[in-house]
């Protein structure tokens, strides 16, 4: 058999094989519908802790959900599969607020840094963002 034809048989065969795993489903990518769905996922990996409050982003491309504590659970889509944490304000190398609904999280985690992130209604967004500043003693100097 020549070179080129043994080329063009593996090339078609590459093709062939690319093209069954994207019409079977496989390049298809995950969204979080709803909050029971960003809920369910993120007990999935993490049984013992109860949302209080579920926050979607606009894209249903993460979910923050709030867990007591001064901790914020998240789900985020990743391809076909799910990414959760557990985030405490201290696990926050930087916040920002690009916009009055969006929010840019950094973290110190090597494993994943965090992202920017949009939300349909601003108090989600503000909320993210209260949920995930440091905490400041002066309100317990108040209290005392």
């Amino acid at each position: 058999m020549s070179l080129p034809v043994l080329v063009a048989i593996v090339v078609l065969g590459i093709a062939l094989s690319v093209a069954a795993v994207h019409f079977t489903g496989g390049s298809r990518k995950a969204r979080l519908a709803d909050a029971p769905q960003a809920r369910e996922r993120f007990a999935q990996d993490y049984p013992d802790e109860e949302a209080t409050a579920v926050r979607l982003t606009s894209d249903g491309q993460a979910a923050f959900l709030e867990l007591g504590r001064g901790r914020l659970g998240i789900v985020q889509v990743i391809g076909d599969c799910f990414l959760t944490r557990v985030v405490t304000p201290g696990d926050v190398a930087a916040l920002t607020s690009d916009a009055a609904n969006a929010i840019t999280l950094r973290l110190a985690d090597f494993t994943w840094k965090g992202g920017s992130f949009t939300f349909a209604d601003a108090g989600d967004a503000k909320a993210v963002l209260a949920g995930l500043q440091p905490q400041t003693l002066s309100g317990a100097r108040e209290a005392a």
